[in-house]
Parts: structure tokens; C-alpha cells; sequence
């Protein structure tokens, strides 16, 4: 078997650094990936890596009768491959999304959000943890296994892609898989602290349209304040949250504490503040349950918002809108005694000197597309903790981008039974 001491001192740390930090500096909110994927054919080619990009038709994935919905209108969808090995036999996948949500109030930051500081060994920046980092471990590990091998003799392929649009959906994705970006077992580096996710849940984004009375403020009584009413739909979310935790039986999920949340997260209403409001516009995210895919999901909240307003005196006759916006994340899960998230932990084990845990992760991924439409087992590892993702001073530890790199390596390395060179 080959051993991690073969790829001591192939890591290089400045190199990781550099590459992060240029990275960070290609500005990618979702729906402008185009400079960070320039970037991702500049390293790809300097590492000797062949590559490619596609260019599917958003338009074209929309109609799509798996689309998974999206929060920003687009009109391209940069993808990049990069392949090493043979095809037609064996095919792992590396994968990682190049799209990151804005930075919000850059005084909240204590560093330029698109900097790429260093400060005691973690790099900052919007996109570090979630999921740049991740991403230059996957170039790096694939500097590594052509620093030691022939990509002629590999037993089958190697494929890392770099898609958008995972933030507002995974498009990019299932785009990518539609144009056969598909295998025998693929990892995600998304922030797991180093750790196997062999499970996740998903969410789904919603908007309800609240209708009420209008009234003068002085004669509030002749009115229904639309406000009032979102608080009888609020409460009755959250017992629907309570009921839908409490039935979880999986332990991965229980350990979660709250696996699946519930929250209405943005309101608009009113038009003057001494009139009754009568329409409050509020989004939210609905937790969808392991096993369930988010048109299961959309049922349950349909059903909880049906009953509510059949209680209700006022909104039984007064209906309220309900549309399903933006990103729609399936659920997923792969067994954790399958030889992907074995062979990944043993060399995870090789390299770390510890047996990384396997967890599940309460929020939608990339991972439910392989899984379900590219029929292509799949785990997350990556570096980085996932609770400083989306937050100000978002940040990843350096060692961590590196070791995830040998790991990263020294698994493909053992998946296609390459001898060194």
C-alpha cells in the first residue's frame, strides 16, 4: 500500500498560500465566476494538470426537470476540468464550487474581505473556509501525485471540477454532471474541519405573502395587522420544527441538536407607520429531513401553513401566498461503513495520525447532486470549520489547506493503484 511518507516535503505551503490569496482576490459572488475561473485555467495549467472548460446554457439547465433553483439571475455558467489518468476504466472525482456569497458590511471585518491576510497562520477573506480553501488543496494534491506518478500508469482517471453556482442552488453541478462529470466516488473539500461528512440535510427557500386589513393606527381594532398575522404562521413553524426534529431517529442527525431549523430570516411590510399593515412579504428557510428530497419537503411545509390558516379566523378566508425561491436542496447520504468513506478515513488516518469522525453536516451541499443525479458516491472533506463560513473575518487554517492536499493525494494515489515513479 502506498505509504503518506512518500509525500513528505511534496507540499508546498508558500505555493498553497499564494494560490489562496490569489483566489480570494478573484472576486466571485454567485453569478460572476468568470475571474475566479480564469484563475482556476492559470493554475490548473501551470501545474500541468490538462484541462478543459464548458460553458453550458443556463437557460438550457432551467429547463432541466431536476434544476435546483437559483437566487441569481445568470447568463453563463463557467465550469473547469481537470483531468489526469486514463479514461474508461475507473473514475474518482475531486470537486469544488469557486462561487461565494457577499461579504456584507465590511466594517464588521477587522481585514479587507477580498485581501487574503494572513494572521497567525489562517488565511481571511470572503471564501477561504467556504470553499477556497478546499479548492487549492485539490490543485495541490494534484502537484503532489505528479510529483510521484505517472498519470499513464493510473488504473483508471482522475477528475477535478471546479463549478459555480453552488451557493444559490448547485447548477453549476448539475450542469457538470449533465456533461458527464460522474464516477465510482467523489469528494467535495468543503469545510469539515477534516472530518468524513457521510450525510447531509437540505433547505429549501420560501416566501410568504401575509395578507391583514388596513386600519388608522388610532382605530387599530378595525383593522388585521398583516404583522400579527406572519406570528401566527411564525409559531406555527416552529412547532412544525419542534415535530419534524423530534421524529429524527438517525444519530448522525440527532447529534446535530437541531438538524433541521426553521427561520424566517428577511420581512417587508407597511407603508406608513401610523396605518395597520395590510401585506407582509417574509423569506425563510425550511429544513429538509434526511431522506427527503425538497418537493417532499415543500408537501410538509404546504401542509404546515394549510393548517395554520384553517385555524385561523381571519386567514381561512383571506388566503396566503406561498412560493418556494431561490435554492432547493435535497438531502443525502452515503453508508458509513462504504469503502469511499473507509479508504478516504485510512488516508485521512495516514496523514493526520488521528481516524478523522464521521459526521453529517445540517445544510444542503453539491453532495445530493452526485449522489442522486450522477449516481456517484460521495463524501465531504475539506479544511477549514464551517461555522466561520458566511461571517465576518471568514478565515481557514493554512496547515489544514495542506493536509487536506496529502490526504487528497495519497487517496487518489491508493484509489487508482498507482505505483510511484
Amino acid at each position: 500500500m502506498i505509504d503518506a511518507a512518500n509525500l513528505d516535503g511534496l507540499v508546498d505551503p508558500r505555493r498553497i498560500e499564494a494560490d489562496l490569496r490569489r483566489l480570494i482576490r478573484a472576486r466571485s459572488v454567485t453569478g460572476d465566476e468568470t475571474a475566479v475561473q480564469a484563475e482556476m485555467l492559470r493554475l490548473l495549467a501551470a501545474a500541468g494538470v490538462p484541462i478543459e472548460r464548458l460553458d453550458p446554457d443556463p437557460l438550457e439547465i432551467a429547463r432541466d426537470p431536476d434544476w435546483p433553483g437559483e437566487e441569481v439571475a445568470r447568463t453563463s455558467l463557467p465550469i473547469v476540468v481537470g483531468r489526469l489518468g486514463r479514461p474508461g476504466k475507473r473514475r474518482i472525482l475531486l470537486v469544488g464550487h469557486v462561487d461565494v456569497v457577499p461579504p456584507g458590511d465590511p466594517a464588521t471585518w477587522t481585514v479587507d474581505p477580498w485581501s487574503g491576510e494572513v494572521r497567525d497562520g489562517d488565511l481571511y477573506g470572503r471564501g477561504a473556509c467556504d470553499m477556497k480553501g478546499g479548492v487549492v488543496a485539490i490543485v495541490e494534491a494534484l502537484r503532489v501525485i505528479l510529483a510521484v506518478a505517472d498519470p499513464a500508469t493510473f488504473d483508471g482517471e482522475l477528475v477535478a471540477a471546479f463549478v459555480p453556482s453552488e451557493e444559490d442552488g448547485g447548477q453549476g453541478m448539475l450542469a457538470a454532471i449533465r456533461a458527464g462529470v460522474v464516477g465510482d466516488a467523489a469528494v467535495i473539500t468543503e469545510p469539515t474541519s477534516l472530518d468524513v461528512v457521510v450525510a447531509h440535510a437540505g433547505a429549501i427557500t420560501f416566501r410568504l405573502t401575509v395578507p391583514g386589513r388596513a386600519a388608522h393606527a388610532s382605530m387599530r381594532r378595525e383593522g388585521v395587522s398583516a404583522l400579527e398575522k406572519l406570528q401566527v404562521l411564525m409559531e406555527a413553524l416552529a412547532d412544525d420544527e419542534a415535530l419534524r426534529n423530534a421524529a429524527e431517529t438517525e444519530p448522525l442527525m440527532t447529534a446535530i441538536g437541531l438538524p433541521y431549523p426553521t427561520i424566517i430570516g428577511k420581512v417587508a411590510g407597511g407603508e406608513w407607520a401610523s396605518t395597520v399593515p395590510d401585506r407582509v412579504v417574509a423569506d425563510g428557510r425550511y429544513g429538509v429531513r434526511l431522506g427527503q428530497t425538497a418537493r417532499e419537503a415543500e408537501a410538509d411545509l404546504r401542509a404546515c401553513i394549510a393548517r395554520a390558516t384553517e385555524a385561523d379566523d381571519f386567514l381561512r378566508n383571506h388566503p396566503v401566498g406561498l412560493e418556494i425561491v431561490g435554492g432547493r436542496f435535497s438531502s443525502a447520504q452515503v453508508p458509513a461503513d462504504h469503502p469511499l468513506p473507509v479508504a478516504l478515513a485510512d488516508a485521512a488516518e495516514a496523514v493526520l495520525g488521528r481516524r478523522p469522525i464521521f459526521g453529517a453536516r445540517p445544510y444542503g451541499a453539491d453532495m445530493r447532486l452526485l449522489v442522486k443525479e450522477g449516481r456517484t458516491p460521495t463524501v465531504i472533506f475539506g479544511p477549514g470549520d464551517a461555522r466561520v463560513a458566511h461571517s465576518a473575518d471568514e478565515h481557514v487554517p493554512l496547515q489544514e489547506v495542506a493536509d487536506c492536499a496529502r490526504v487528497l493525494a495519497l487517496w487518489a494515489l491508493r484509489e487508482l493503484r498507482t505505483a510511484f515513479g
